[in-house]
């Protein structure tokens, strides 16, 4: 079979119109037509059908776009693993890794795996934490490195390392010998961006408002927005410390101390399937364990 003309049935379906697919593939109209025909041909069944200027597919046509979809990422991986094994890699290493994660210390880590072991094919997929779990349990990721404990039970979880949370405000500008401000009083005075990581915001809302704090929040899913808005002087926020590093040692946000408040810590973890795992995978997990001892096993909940 010509996978040029599964492609064009694909983003046929999508499109729903001939042009629209010629445009998008770089190809002329009429060899639009030429696939459709050739692949209805092949199939001995109707693909699309007219309406008015656009087309819309059968019910054959519906039934067949998943087996479509399949043989198009068969033949995409077979040819990525062709190029791989062109280009002198023998084996593969899936990662799932959290954003925070990559930004922190992870190119360190990729380092030392690559000079060690320049064979293995590595792709990265950067995910929230919450994806991870499900992404190694279902063998989409060989290993997981996450913020968070995942539900799943299929999974071990390893502790890497513990980040402290830490008050961030944007700096002011002003006299760097002049004293910090209140930390409750820029609680109070500015918009609180919440629940930019898992696993520490309902309990330090509740411990905020129960010193009578009066708080305006605003919520944003992810840390590096959170920092954006905190520079453009849209609130403060409570992040951990590998996040906001490199801000702070440009001075571009302070670091407020809470005195009163005991700000909580936040952890890294390798996850592995239970089942076992691959020998690339193997030797990333003895690389990290030579830089995070002593790894040790955590329970559901994130007990150690």
């Amino acid at each position: 079979m010509d996978f040029r003309v599964l492609q064009t049935f694909m983003v046929a379906a999508t499109t729903e119109n001939f042009h629209q697919t010629a445009e998008a593939l770089f190809i002329a109209q009429p060899t639009v037509s030429q696939h459709i025909r050739q692949l209805e041909k092949e199939l001995g069944i109707k693909l699309f059908e007219r309406v008015g200027k656009r087309v819309r597919l059968t019910a054959a046509g519906k039934r067949y776009l998943p087996h479509a979809k399949g043989l198009l990422q068969q033949w995409h991986n077979s040819m990525e693993d062709l190029q791989a094994w062109r280009q002198g890699y023998r084996e593969k290493l899936q990662l799932a890794v959290s954003p925070i994660i990559a930004r922190a210390r992870f190119s360190h880590l990729l380092h030392r795996y690559t000079k060690l072991y320049p064979d293995v094919d590595i792709s990265i997929k950067i995910v929230d934490s919450v994806e991870i779990g499900p992404l190694v349990q279902n063998g989409q990721a060989d290993l997981g490195l996450t913020r968070m404990v995942p539900g799943e039970f299929q999974l071990s979880t390893y502790l890497l390392y513990e980040d402290p949370v830490v008050f961030a405000v944007p700096h002011s500008g002003g006299d760097m010998e002049a004293p910090l401000p209140d930390w409750e009083q820029e609680v109070q005075s500015n918009r609180l961006l919440t629940h930019n990581h898992p696993g520490y915001w309902d309990e330090l809302l509740l411990l905020l408002r129960q010193r009578g704090l009066s708080l305006r929040t605003m919520a944003v899913s992810q840390v590096d927005i959170t920092k954006r808005f905190i520079e453009d002087g849209l609130g403060v926020s409570f992040l951990p410390r590998t996040a906001v590093d490199r801000e702070l040692f440009e001075n571009r946000f302070i670091e407020l101390p809470t005195p009163g408040l005991v700000l909580p810590k936040v952890a890294s973890y390798l996850l592995v399937p239970k089942a076992g795992i691959s020998e690339p995978a193997q030797h990333f997990m003895e690389i990290l364990h030579s830089l995070y001892p002593p790894m040790p096993l955590v329970q559901s909940g994130g007990r150690t």
